[in-house]
């Protein structure tokens, strides 16, 4: 694998979401033919998330993402944090899913995920508010969705675990990264001001044929983990424990 393949990831949509920022992203990826996968929360309780009023065609707006070739993905069920488990992938120490039992896991998942397809949404991907899930958040997918992908943890090169295909999310904000791999940005419309808005345009026209989508990737062509993508993800999380202890 000798390529530079950049993905875009969009966090926390939903009907009460900063409009105007939103549009003017989706007017950047419209021109230089940008397709991301947007993560939508169903059902909103998150009050760091009201930021706009209601929209009452929110659903209308991801039918069009949809349509555009974005790639849908559930976003938690409510956004509210419940425990300071970070699960399989520790990034940061909050969830709405991970540590709680598998029935609670399944009633979240189940309802968020038929909320958005009773919205005629295609979703085959999941991440979870914070990166934070673990063994019974993938059982609850296994048993009430059909989703089997998941945008999340350290890695170079999409893998496979079990009965889930897993794309490698690294960095939160574009940079120019050289070595071959999949890279994927992840962005969070709602707190960026207008100077992240404007690099972010500078960044696209200038690398905009190194991005692919993420319905590009075959999950039935992907291998185990690499012994390499475990030692980085290793080290990753390693050194966020020592930087934390350090800060405590």
């Amino acid at each position: 694998m000798k390529k530079v393949n950049f993905l875009v990831r969009l966090d926390d949509a939903c009907s009460t979401m900063d409009h105007e920022k939103w549009n003017r992203l989706e007017s950047i990826f419209d021109k230089y033919g940008i397709k991301p996968m947007v993560g939508i929360i169903p059902d909103n309780k998150d009050p760091e998330l009201t930021l706009g009023t209601e929209d009452s065609n929110f659903f209308d707006k991801a039918i069009n993402w949809q349509i555009k070739g974005w790639a849908i993905a559930l976003h938690g069920f409510e956004h509210k944090y419940v425990t300071k488990s970070g699960g399989m992938n520790p990034v940061l120490c909050r969830s709405e899913f991970s540590g709680l039992p598998l029935k609670d896991q399944e009633y979240k998942i189940e309802k968020g995920f038929s909320i958005l397809k009773n919205k005629n949404l295609n979703v085959n991907y999941f991440f979870a508010p914070s990166h934070s899930f673990d063994e019974n958040t993938l059982l609850a997918l296994y048993n009430k969705t059909d989703i089997r992908i998941i945008s999340d943890t350290i890695g170079m090169i999409p893998y496979r675990l079990k009965d889930f295909s897993f794309i490698p999310l690294q960095f939160g904000k574009f940079r120019n990264i050289i070595v071959p791999g999949f890279w994927t940005f992840c962005l969070h419309p709602n707190m960026m001001n207008d100077i992240d808005i404007l690099n972010a345009e500078i960044f696209i026209k200038k690398h905009h044929e190194k991005f692919i989508s993420f319905d590009d990737i075959d999950p039935n062509s992907l291998k185990v983990k690499s012994n390499f993508d475990k030692l980085l993800s290793f080290v990753y999380f390693l050194r966020r424990r020592i930087i934390n202890q350090y800060k405590d």
